[in-house]
Formats: structure tokens, sequence, C-alpha cells
């Protein structure tokens, strides 16, 4: 007796999921970009990096690798040209609604950093108290976990899905000191968020704070790793289930944030091909420049070509 499979029309359905921690990518990175689409992105042909996007002054920088193992890597520098003082790499499972926690306060503290000191408080030393980095897990009811090695801290979530894994032990900027993963371990389930050492606590704190948002995201079937699938809940999207007929809350306010993004990425580049073709564009057209001289963002008026972004070859 054969075992009926599943159409097509079903593994296509959207589907909101909870928790958005263990939604994975869906395909699509990019949502993360929004609140930066107004900076400079850069589109290269050759390496893994498919596209930068930085700062004006580019001390900021953020790298989409989309045919690689890691899918974000984003790093600031006193100077454009100075070493990195902090890098955060977001891996290919960690949802993209969890990287716009940490673009949207980059944005923010670059904002501040262009209005009064030239700064910023991205660039800040990070707090003394671990505890200031995952404030919002603590909050939200997550537990120290047990068996973490000595001179570590392990914050775990109800469900035992997520946690994160602080590294006390480290003193160098440069070295790994603050973990936030969800899933199963695997390289197909296991979602992680690593922080070096000199990553300022607030911009850590702001990442976590999405991974505790109760708000489920939409995904179609398919996304769902089948080894996941049984620890998340999936309710199909109908008009229904988008309506929010009470007074917004601070929740609905940061998921109307993500809903945004999500539409403003849709006028993004979303496969290597794309941002190829980008690349070439921008070295023989002379259209790139606006009249002040400087680069005009080129997302902002391109349509996808693909429904998703590539996935990893390898």
């Amino acid at each position: 007796m054969s075992v009926q499979q599943p159409n097509d029309n079903y593994l296509y359905q959207e589907v909101l999921v909870s928790p958005m921690y263990l939604a994975g990518t869906g395909g699509t990175a990019d949502p993360s970009f929004a609140p930066v689409a107004h900076w400079p992105h850069h589109y290269l042909d050759d390496g893994p990096c498919q596209l930068v996007i930085t700062s004006p002054d580019h001390r900021i920088r953020i790298g989409w690798y989309g045919d690689d193992f890691d899918l974000w890597k984003i790093t600031a520098a006193e100077e454009a040209s100075s070493s990195t003082r902090w890098t955060a790499t977001f891996n290919h499972s960690m949802p993209p609604e969890v990287v716009v926690g940490l673009t949207t306060a980059l944005a923010s503290d670059y904002a501040e950093a262009d209005v009064y000191d030239g700064n910023g408080r991205f660039l800040a030393n990070p707090s003394m108290n671990w505890a200031d980095a995952v404030r919002p897990l603590i909050d939200a009811g997550w537990t120290h976990g047990g068996g973490a090695a000595s001179g570590t801290v392990e914050i775990v979530a109800p469900d035992g899905q997520a946690g994160v894994l602080i590294d006390n032990r480290r003193y160098r900027f440069d070295e790994e000191a603050v973990t936030l993963w969800a899933g199963p371990h695997g390289w197909g389930t296991r979602a992680e968020a690593i922080f070096t050492a000199g990553t300022p606590s607030h911009l850590i704190a702001a990442t976590a704070a999405t991974m505790v948002d109760p708000a489920p995201v939409v995904r179609e079937r398919h996304h769902i790793h089948r080894e996941v699938a049984h620890l998340v809940s999936l309710t199909p999207v109908t008009p229904s289930t988008l309506q929010a007929p009470r007074a917004p809350t601070p929740l609905d306010v940061r998921r109307t944030a993500v809903t945004q993004a999500v539409q403003r990425a849709a006028r993004f580049p979303r496969t290597a091909a794309d941002l190829r073709v980008m690349a070439a564009r921008s070295r023989t057209s002379t259209s790139a420049q606006n009249p002040s001289g400087s680069p005009a963002p080129a997302l902002a008026a391109r349509p996808s070509a693909s429904p998703s972004t590539p996935r990893r070859s390898r």
C-alpha cells in the first residue's frame, strides 16, 4: 500500500508558526535588511559573500552569505579602515525576524551618533554584568539550565527548545562569548547567533528581545524542517487569523514592524543570480549616483525574480 504524499497546495500553504525562533529562514533573508534599506548596498560577484550593506561611513558592515554556511555576518569598527570591534554571526537556520532586532538597533544607534557625538552606542563597551545582555530572556521567564561548564552561564526557554550560552572565560574582544540558539542539534535544525566578547550588551539584548516575542511568523509548510515540525504550532493563514481587533500592544507594534519589513523585502533581489546581475549593472551604469554624488540605494525598486533566497549549495 503506497503512502499518499502531500500535494503542492498543502506544502505551499502559508501558515503562522509559533514559537517564532523555530520557524527557520523561510527561504528569504530579506526582512533583516529593511531597517538599513537606505544604507549603501554593494553587490559582489566573487566569493561567498554576495551582498554587503554598510553604514554611510562604512563603520558598520552587514554581509549576507547566501550560498555559504553563515547567512549573515555583522561587524562594527571605530573607523572604516580600523580593525573590527565586534562581530555577530547568524547561521542559515536563524529566522530573519530575529536578525531584524539587531539591524533595527544598529540603525537607531547610527542615527543617534550622526546627530550627537559622531561615535555611537554601537561601539560601547559591553556591560560588566552578563545578565544585561540577556535581560529580555530572564524577564520572559527563561531560567538557568543545568550542565553548563565552569565559567559559563546557560539560560533556557520554558519549552527547552531555545536558550543562550554565555562564556565568561573570554577575555579578548574577538573571542566568541554569547550564543543564542534555538532548535535541536543538527545542521538544518539548530539556529544560532554568535556574538564576540566586544559586542555592546544592549545590541545582544535587542536581538534576544525578538526571541521572546510570542507573535507568530508566516511561513510556507515546506519551509518547516521535518525534525522541527512536531515542536511548533502551525495555523493556516486566513483573514480571521490575521485580524487584530484589540488595541495594539508593544508586541503588536513589533509584529507590525516585522510585517512591514517583509513587505519592503518583496522589492529586494532574492537569488544569487539577481545579486550578480545587480553588481554588473552597478559597474556599467552611471545612474547609481544620486545628485549629491553618493551611491543610491540599489534595492529599493528591483522586482524579485524568485520566491526565495538561494539555499546552500554545499
